[in-house]
Protein backbone atom coordinates (compact mmCIF):
# COMPACT_ATOMS: atom_id res chain seq x y z
CA UNK A 1 0.00 0.00 0.00
CA UNK A 2 1.49 3.59 -0.53
CA UNK A 3 0.74 7.07 0.65
CA UNK A 4 0.60 10.08 -1.10
CA UNK A 5 1.58 12.83 1.10
CA UNK A 6 -0.49 16.65 -0.14
CA UNK A 7 0.26 19.81 1.95
CA UNK A 8 -2.37 22.20 2.00
CA UNK A 9 -2.25 25.68 1.65
CA UNK A 10 -4.58 28.81 3.29
CA UNK A 11 -6.42 29.03 -0.02
CA UNK A 12 -6.58 24.84 -0.49
CA UNK A 13 -6.57 22.62 2.27
CA UNK A 14 -8.95 19.19 2.60
CA UNK A 15 -10.35 19.33 6.78
CA UNK A 16 -9.52 16.38 8.17
CA UNK A 17 -12.00 13.99 10.12
CA UNK A 18 -11.76 11.32 12.89
CA UNK A 19 -13.70 7.97 11.27
CA UNK A 20 -13.28 5.34 12.78
CA UNK A 21 -11.30 2.51 11.88
CA UNK A 22 -9.28 4.85 9.77
CA UNK A 23 -5.59 5.01 9.82
CA UNK A 24 -4.20 8.58 11.07
CA UNK A 25 -1.52 8.98 8.90
CA UNK A 26 -4.39 10.34 5.93
CA UNK A 27 -4.45 13.52 8.27
CA UNK A 28 -1.40 14.71 8.95
CA UNK A 29 -1.13 18.46 9.02
CA UNK A 30 -4.29 18.88 7.50
CA UNK A 31 -6.58 21.58 10.18
CA UNK A 32 -3.73 23.45 10.68
CA UNK A 33 -4.70 25.87 7.52
CA UNK A 34 -8.43 26.05 8.78
CA UNK A 35 -7.12 26.89 11.99
CA UNK A 36 -5.03 29.80 10.76
CA UNK A 37 -7.49 30.95 8.67
CA UNK A 38 -9.86 31.63 11.61
CA UNK A 39 -6.96 33.39 14.06
CA UNK A 40 -5.19 36.58 14.49
CA UNK A 41 -1.90 36.93 13.44
CA UNK A 42 0.08 34.94 15.92
CA UNK A 43 -1.93 33.70 18.00
CA UNK A 44 -0.44 30.20 19.31
CA UNK A 45 -2.93 27.76 18.95
CA UNK A 46 -2.23 24.06 20.15
CA UNK A 47 -2.95 21.71 17.57
CA UNK A 48 -1.40 18.58 19.85
CA UNK A 49 -0.27 17.77 23.50
CA UNK A 50 1.49 15.06 24.62
CA UNK A 51 2.21 15.25 28.57
CA UNK A 52 3.83 18.51 29.10
CA UNK A 53 5.24 19.53 25.37
CA UNK A 54 2.94 20.70 22.55
CA UNK A 55 2.59 21.60 19.18
CA UNK A 56 1.19 25.14 18.36
CA UNK A 57 0.42 26.79 14.87
CA UNK A 58 0.36 30.14 14.64
CA UNK A 59 -0.79 32.49 11.40
CA UNK A 60 2.20 34.42 10.49
CA UNK A 61 1.19 38.16 9.05
CA UNK A 62 2.51 41.51 9.46
CA UNK A 63 5.37 41.62 12.76
CA UNK A 64 4.65 39.55 15.92
CA UNK A 65 5.07 40.52 19.40
CA UNK A 66 8.88 39.29 20.56
CA UNK A 67 8.88 36.06 22.43
CA UNK A 68 11.23 33.97 24.94
CA UNK A 69 11.06 30.63 25.99
CA UNK A 70 13.04 28.48 29.03
CA UNK A 71 13.58 26.33 26.62
CA UNK A 72 14.41 25.24 22.83
CA UNK A 73 11.31 25.36 20.57
CA UNK A 74 11.57 24.70 16.78
CA UNK A 75 9.46 26.07 14.06
CA UNK A 76 7.83 25.08 10.52
CA UNK A 77 7.01 27.34 8.06
CA UNK A 78 4.13 25.72 6.28
CA UNK A 79 3.08 28.10 4.36
CA UNK A 80 4.63 31.46 2.88
CA UNK A 81 7.96 33.54 4.02
CA UNK A 82 8.61 33.99 7.55
CA UNK A 83 11.26 36.17 8.32
CA UNK A 84 12.96 35.58 11.82
CA UNK A 85 14.97 37.57 13.77
CA UNK A 86 16.86 37.15 17.13
CA UNK A 87 18.23 39.00 20.47
CA UNK A 88 19.87 37.76 23.45
CA UNK A 89 18.01 38.16 26.29
CA UNK A 90 19.86 40.05 29.37
CA UNK A 91 19.72 38.32 32.72
CA UNK A 92 16.62 40.79 33.59
CA UNK A 93 14.59 39.71 30.70
CA UNK A 94 14.70 36.37 30.35
CA UNK A 95 11.59 33.71 31.64
CA UNK A 96 11.27 33.43 35.22
CA UNK A 97 8.27 30.39 33.92
CA UNK A 98 9.23 26.90 33.26
CA UNK A 99 7.50 25.90 30.31
CA UNK A 100 6.40 27.61 26.96
CA UNK A 101 6.77 30.61 24.88
CA UNK A 102 5.76 33.88 26.37
CA UNK A 103 5.64 37.63 25.33
CA UNK A 104 8.25 40.58 26.57
CA UNK A 105 7.00 43.50 27.77
CA UNK A 106 9.34 45.77 25.46
CA UNK A 107 11.89 45.29 22.95
CA UNK A 108 14.57 43.14 23.90
CA UNK A 109 18.11 44.85 25.12
CA UNK A 110 20.65 42.10 24.45
CA UNK A 111 23.06 42.12 21.46
CA UNK A 112 21.29 41.37 18.12
CA UNK A 113 21.97 37.55 17.34
CA UNK A 114 20.52 37.53 13.17
CA UNK A 115 17.71 36.88 11.18
CA UNK A 116 16.30 33.54 9.26
CA UNK A 117 14.56 34.01 6.75
CA UNK A 118 12.62 30.66 5.93
CA UNK A 119 10.34 29.59 3.41
CA UNK A 120 7.49 26.39 3.10
CA UNK A 121 9.59 23.44 4.70
CA UNK A 122 12.54 24.86 6.59
CA UNK A 123 12.61 24.68 10.22
CA UNK A 124 14.15 27.11 12.68
CA UNK A 125 15.96 26.57 15.73
CA UNK A 126 14.21 29.06 18.73
CA UNK A 127 16.77 28.91 21.05
CA UNK A 128 16.89 28.88 24.96
CA UNK A 129 18.22 32.45 25.79
CA UNK A 130 17.01 34.60 23.16
CA UNK A 131 14.31 36.80 21.82
CA UNK A 132 12.71 36.21 18.88
CA UNK A 133 10.13 38.19 16.64
CA UNK A 134 8.50 37.06 13.79
CA UNK A 135 7.83 39.13 10.25
CA UNK A 136 5.55 37.77 7.04
CA UNK A 137 4.16 40.12 4.11
CA UNK A 138 1.90 37.84 3.29
CA UNK A 139 -0.17 35.79 5.34
CA UNK A 140 1.88 32.11 6.36
CA UNK A 141 1.43 29.52 8.63
CA UNK A 142 4.46 28.45 11.02
CA UNK A 143 4.45 25.01 13.07
CA UNK A 144 6.36 25.32 16.41
CA UNK A 145 6.92 22.52 18.58
CA UNK A 146 7.22 23.92 22.53
CA UNK A 147 5.67 23.10 25.92
CA UNK A 148 2.24 24.51 26.62
CA UNK A 149 2.87 28.00 28.45
CA UNK A 150 1.41 31.24 28.97
CA UNK A 151 0.85 32.00 24.93
CA UNK A 152 -0.56 28.67 24.48
CA UNK A 153 -4.51 29.19 23.46
CA UNK A 154 -6.46 25.67 23.92
CA UNK A 155 -9.82 25.71 21.76
CA UNK A 156 -10.02 22.00 21.25
CA UNK A 157 -14.03 22.35 21.22
CA UNK A 158 -13.67 24.70 18.18
CA UNK A 159 -10.65 22.43 16.46
CA UNK A 160 -11.55 19.09 17.28
CA UNK A 161 -14.76 17.58 15.39
CA UNK A 162 -16.02 14.06 14.97
CA UNK A 163 -17.64 12.80 12.25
Amino acid sequence: MSYKTMIGSLDSYDKGIIELNDDLKHYAFSNIFEICNDSKPYERIMVASNLEYCAETTRAEGTSPWYTAPHDEFAIVMEGEVEFEFYQLEDDEKPDHEYGACRLAENPKGKRMGKVTARRGHEVLLPKGAAYQMKADAPGVVLIQTSAGPESVEKWSEICTLK
